[in-house]
């Protein structure tokens, strides 16, 4: 009998099939841009997710590692290289391949870093922070590792906006498309954009095959060991440090992976992708979701934030998921979708039916 595991994954990239279908067939292909988006920032939720409901690691600044990812790599394909050209060190990078030629947004020729190339090094980058701030920080616990990791984003956010180099309030547009095999290519251009919804959405689903795979192994075990008690892990001898820190650093490559494409797809980014409401929003989808259901942070994830992103909340967007957020802390901790809170909401729903009947 096929592993239930690849059953949900197969109905999940079913799903997405059904969508394309229907945004055909009704006219409203338009919707698979903010769908693209949004599956860029699921990847960066179910992480999170992997992180808080797993690890009992709460983190209040992954949106600061999505602007790593993605500030990194677009000021890598946009600046460029051209006066340096006659350097041995850029000479040498051309003649292995690190670099290329295009033409600008006014005609010019700019030589930059092939986006493969700049993906890698986002990515490095992001695991060295990680592994940088990872290992004291995550020594502390509760509000003090959120304050910490609000600390973090604040000053990724400051960095953006105050660097030159990363265009500073403007952000930095003109990101070129990245071509990710013969065929595949990460662009916001309407001649791609079936293609791109099927990348961002292939892509989701195997980050999440990734992370079921994780939750069902021995690591996964461990983890739920260190969220249930810590110290009684540690006398169990599980090396509670090691493993937290190896989550945050995957969840943190998560988010980078997402920017970088994101960045791409988009054509550029700005500061908003490293605010802190934006780390925030991630928290807020996750608890809605189910701090330890990585099916419902994905599922809430690509509803909440498709609505977002059609402007449905308007001004108030910011707004509506700080509220969220106090609303599930206070009334449902564990988040909507759990199966103690469906349960509870089903048992509720047959009891009333019952006393009507009985009426």
């Amino acid at each position: 009998m096929p592993d239930r595991r690849f059953i949900h994954i197969g109905f999940f990239a079913g799903a997405g099939i059904i969508i394309q279908l229907l945004t055909y067939f009704t006219g409203t292909g338009y919707f698979l841009t903010q769908l693209t988006m949004s599956s860029y920032y699921a990847i960066v939720i179910i992480g999170l997710c992997m992180l808080m409901g797993y690890a009992g690691q709460i983190s209040i600044g992954h949106a600061g590692f999505f602007a790593i990812g993605g500030y990194l790599s677009s000021a890598m394909t946009t600046h460029d290289l051209t006066p340096f050209k006659g350097s041995l060190p850029v000479r040498l990078l051309d003649s292995i391949g690190f670099l290329v030629d295009r033409q600008g947004l006014y005609g010019e020729q700019i030589l930059h870093f092939q986006p493969w190339v700049s993906f890698i090094f986002a990515v490095l980058v992001t695991v060295a922070i990680a592994y940088l701030i990872g290992g004291p920080v995550l020594k502390l616990k509760g509000h003090y590792l959120a304050m910490a990791t609000l600390g973090f984003g604040t000053i990724i956010y400051s960095i953006v906006i105050g660097t030159p180099v990363f265009g500073e309030a403007d952000g930095i547009s003109d990101v070129p498309a990245f071509a990710l095999l013969p065929g595949l290519t990460v662009s916001g251009k309407m001649s791609v954009r079936i293609e791109n919804f099927y990348i961002a959405w292939g892509l989701m689903s195997i980050c999440m095959l990734l992370l079921l795979n994780l939750v069902n192994s021995r690591v996964g075990r461990a983890l739920r060991s260190i969220h249930s008690a810590e110290d009684a892990a540690n006398a169990m001898g599980v090396d509670t440090a090691t493993y937290k820190l190896r989550i945050f650093v995957i969840s943190a490559v998560f988010a980078s992976v997402a920017g970088v494409l994101m960045t791409h797809f988009n054509g550029g980014i700005g500061p908003s992708e490293a605010s802190i409401m934006k780390s925030v929003r991630y928290v807020a989808i996750v608890a809605v979701g189910g701090m330890a259901n990585l099916w419902g942070a994905l599922i809430m994830g690509l509803v909440l934030n498709f609505l977002s992103l059609r402007g449905y909340f308007g001004s108030l967007d910011d707004a509506v998921f700080g509220g969220i957020l106090i609303v599930i802390m206070l009334f449902s901790p564990k988040g909507l979708l759990r199966k103690e809170t469906l349960s509870y909401m089903r048992d509720i729903v047959l009891q009333r039916g019952s006393e009507e009947d009985n009426a």
